[in-house]
């Protein structure tokens, strides 16, 4: 009885591990990987007013005077070229924020460089949660304040396709040579980083469960 018992603990413990690595291997095959950790902001380095951003209960909170959150963590060295990118997002009524694509720390200011995918549902600014800031914007409210729903950004090529809760709302393809104004010259796709946007103090967004897949071109 008592090698009976011992064989089978060992067997118990073998089928354990072999489902744990399945486990792992699946989660490695989907190819998400999470850039923010649910507890701090490591990985993530804010301009500006970096007070606008702090983590409360698994959640980045957006709330104060015009900041940007740029992820400086070790994900493809922070410069990401084609790619998923996926995010649970919470407005508030009255509330604008964004996120930015292919952009760069910068100090001050609004980023200059990349494209900004708008979240906005019922703030004054009449560019919609989906746009692609300035150059294919959204008019309609496709998700409700005070509600968790899916931010889903996919660059492939010169496309940018954006998804709310899984419905593509947004589907801009920059031309092969984007006439550009002085000040607006880097708004293209080329690589770079992420970066979430606290707007103003009248502002308070909420953002968790943020991942990206890197895609090979």
């Amino acid at each position: 009885m008592k090698y009976f018992l011992s064989g089978c603990l060992l067997l118990l413990l073998a089928f354990a591990c072999n489902t744990s690595k399945s486990t792992t291997s699946d989660t490695d095959t989907d190819g998400w990987i999470s850039l923010f950790d649910g507890q701090s902001l490591d990985g993530w380095k804010a301009s500006e007013n970096p007070a606008t951003f702090s983590v409360d209960d698994g959640r980045i909170v957006a709330h104060g005077p015009r900041a940007h959150l740029f992820y400086t963590g070790p994900v493809m060295d922070h410069n990401f070229e084609d790619f998923e990118f996926k995010a649970q997002v919470m407005t508030t009524p009255g509330s604008n924020s964004g996120i930015f694509i292919h952009t760069a720390y910068q100090e001050e200011g609004w980023p200059s460089q990349g494209y900004e995918i708008q979240v906005n549902n019922s703030q004054s600014d009449w560019r919609r949660t989906g746009s692609v800031y300035s150059y294919d914007d959204v008019r309609e409210v496709h998700v409700p304040d005070n509600e968790w729903y899916t931010q889903h950004i996919i660059v492939r090529g010169n496309t940018v396709t954006v998804k709310l809760n899984g419905e593509t709302v947004t589907k801009y393809t920059e031309p092969d040579n984007p006439q550009r104004s002085e000040g607006s010259k880097k708004q293209i796709l080329s690589s770079g980083t992420f970066a979430l946007q606290g707007h103003d103090p009248e502002s308070l967004v909420y953002y968790k469960d943020i991942m990206v897949k890197p895609l090979a071109r």
